[in-house]
């Protein structure tokens, strides 16, 4: 029985890791393509990043905290880890809240995804965030269900893999930001 139980986790976490490689593929495109657009004339030099994303990036890394303590306590204190499990949540949605306000200090300053008052760079780093947006969505949609479950207490010593998947790939989309944002922040 513990093989079977093996080989499934294992081939879950393969999965995950392929799934994982192709979303860095799909980011270094997209920042490839950044790149590659600055030869461009309607490229705007010192593109204003919004403070807004200054905030978030703190605020996902505090989520990656805090997710790390809920695991920590998931088999000896049920009621912190569910704590911390909900802060990862109310942190999740807080970034996206962040990036849409972040959104809204880009169209402040003149610029819109398309159309006449778009610029390449807006156009580029709306479809960044918002695609990195959507993977926190799934992440955070994971961590809904994980909750339920550590809840109901249907997670236990010899049930973690549901929980070891969804941090992992929260830690990623947390790591992805990190990266999106030091790029931004540079190449922008």
């Amino acid at each position: 029985m513990s093989t079977s139980v093996d080989r499934k986790s294992k081939a879950l976490k393969m999965m995950l890791w392929f799934g994982l490689g192709s979303l860095i593929m799909t980011f270094a495109g997209l920042t490839s393509a950044f790149i590659v657009s600055k030869n461009r004339v309607d490229w705007v030099n010192d593109f204003p990043i919004p403070k807004a994303f200054y905030f978030s990036l703190i605020v996902i890394m505090v989520s990656s905290l805090s997710l790390f303590l809920s695991k920590k306590y998931l088999i000896k204190n049920k009621t912190k880890s569910n704590l911390f499990l909900i802060i990862t949540i109310v942190l999740g949605l807080s970034f996206i809240i962040l990036q849409f306000i972040g959104f809204s200090q880009i169209i402040n300053e003149g610029f819109h995804f398309t159309g006449p008052t778009s610029s390449i760079n807006s156009s580029f780093i709306f479809l960044i965030a918002f695609v990195h947006i959507i993977h926190v969505l799934v992440a955070l949609f994971f961590l809904i269900y994980i909750f339920i479950k550590n809840f109901n207490v249907q997670i236990n010593g010899q049930d973690l893999l549901g929980f070891e998947l969804v941090s992992i790939f929260w830690h990623f989309v947390d790591i992805l930001w990190i990266y999106l944002f030091i790029f931004l922040v540079f190449f922008g």
